[in-house]
């Protein structure tokens, strides 16, 4: 009786767990674009110059810069991945203005202070003083003098090397005593320098409105993009378009998880039964690492997560079938349950090694869809160890215990296939 409550007590638990924090695990969960709805770009890198090269780092820093860029114009979560040696994947769903995205992804920022040293009299500010390199990462910043007008703080690395050019500078007769910042080829303003600045300080000065000082300081933010990008495939998916997806796909797993409960319950009973409970807390520990992985579901995600929830299946019936041979063979129940349990570790082990080696290779491949289905696969392989190896056997072992479901009838297997010992 006490083994029996203890099976009603752990199972109740488990459902009502599920139960309470499902929505909001399904909340959290990050849906990609061919669910929700978005676009994806994948660009091809070149060297800013003619005969540079591309490095790891430099393809790492690109895709670091553009999910900055993605994330400045309010996007939630984009996914930005490099592949290969000169390729970089951007997936951002949910976007309204995708025109806007894009220009701003690829859109050059380069932050310049020029004068006129060694210039001929018509070259203008031909003489680069310092580059954006030259700046502190996010050090623009915008505050209001005391006249009332906004202006423009930039933070330096070096304050020698700033006093450095100012002093040259100020050695120019005027008016070309004048350091020129520019903003890719837009000139932001060209204040006289007449002494050395010992600081690391600059101010970019001007009748700037508060909205056009905020929009050149979050343009100077976002840094110069290491390498040249071309887009080279782009995928549009529509909101509308996403959410029908998922509702057929929900629609569709739906069905085809109610035949296989309907298919455990009528052809095992107990242990069928017993493998509903652990396939509900199954779903529930992929969905809760998911989660916790802050990872991103896709379509072939979603498969993966059914090609786990399969293999699952597949470890709860073969467990099932070897108790119901010992029980032919005339064994005990306890005993058919521990034999049985015995002969199918292997051969789920077996099973399921070969399929996470399979998964373990994918993950190699250049290809975020890809990856993100071996992901899956892999956490739905663990899970369904656990799940399979200790939680249902747990649950069929209170049940037996409890001397309440002594009938072999319920394991599947009839009075007349039972061999004499």
């Amino acid at each position: 009786m006490n083994r029996l409550l203890a099976f009603v007590l752990i199972v109740a638990v488990t459902l009502g767990t599920i139960a309470f924090t499902t929505p909001a695990l399904l909340d959290k969960v990050r849906l990609g674009l061919d669910l929700k709805g978005g676009f994806e770009i994948l660009y091809e890198a070149e060297p800013l110059t003619p005969g540079g090269e591309i490095t790891r780092d430099t393809l790492r820093e690109t895709a670091v810069s553009l999910e900055k860029r993605a994330n400045a114009t309010g996007v939630a979560e984009p996914e930005v991945t490099p592949e290969g040696t000169n390729r970089i994947r951007v997936k951002i769903a949910g976007v309204s203005d995708e025109a806007a995205v894009r220009d701003i992804l690829k859109k050059p920022v380069e932050l310049t202070f020029r004068s006129m040293r060694g210039c001929n009299g018509d070259a203008g500010f031909c003489k680069v003083e310092l580059i954006g390199t030259d700046f502190k990462e996010n050090g623009a910043s915008i505050y209001q003098n005391e006249l009332g007008a906004w202006e423009i703080s930039l933070s330096l690395k070096s304050r020698s090397k700033f006093a450095e050019v100012t002093r040259e500078v100020a050695k120019l007769p005027a008016p070309n005593n004048r350091l020129a910042i520019f903003l890719n080829d837009e000139m932001l303003s060209d204040p006289n320098v007449t002494q050395e600045i010992n600081s690391d300080k600059a101010s970019i000065t001007g009748s700037f409105p508060r909205e056009e000082a905020k929009r050149i300081a979050d343009t100077i933010n976002l840094g110069a993009l290491p390498l040249k990008l071309t887009e080279k495939y782009t995928q549009s998916v529509g909101a509308t378009l996403g959410k029908q997806s998922l509702e057929k796909t929900v629609f569709a797993g739906a069905i085809g998880g109610l035949f296989v409960l309907l298919f455990m319950l009528f052809v095992y009973r107990v242990p069928g039964f017993v493998g509903i409970i652990s396939l509900a807390l199954n779903t529930w520990m992929v969905l809760l690492g998911f989660v916790l992985l802050n990872a991103t579901i896709t379509l072939p995600g979603i498969a993966a997560l059914i090609l786990g929830l399969g293999m699952a299946v597949d470890a709860n019936i073969i467990t099932a079938e070897r108790i119901k041979d010992e029980l032919r063979s005339g064994k005990s129940l306890l005993s058919s349950l521990k034999a049985g349990s015995k002969n199918s570790f292997r051969t789920i082990m077996d099973a399921n090694i070969t399929t996470a080696l399979a998964g373990v290779v994918m993950l190699f491949i250049p290809n975020s869809s890809i990856r993100g289905f071996a992901v899956m696969l892999l956490l739905g392989i663990v899970v369904s160890l656990v799940a399979n190896m200790s939680y249902s056997r747990m649950l069929l072992y209170l049940l037996i215990r409890s001397g309440r479901f002594q009938n072999k009838k319920l394991y599947s297997v009839k009075e007349s296939e039972i061999r004499a010992l």
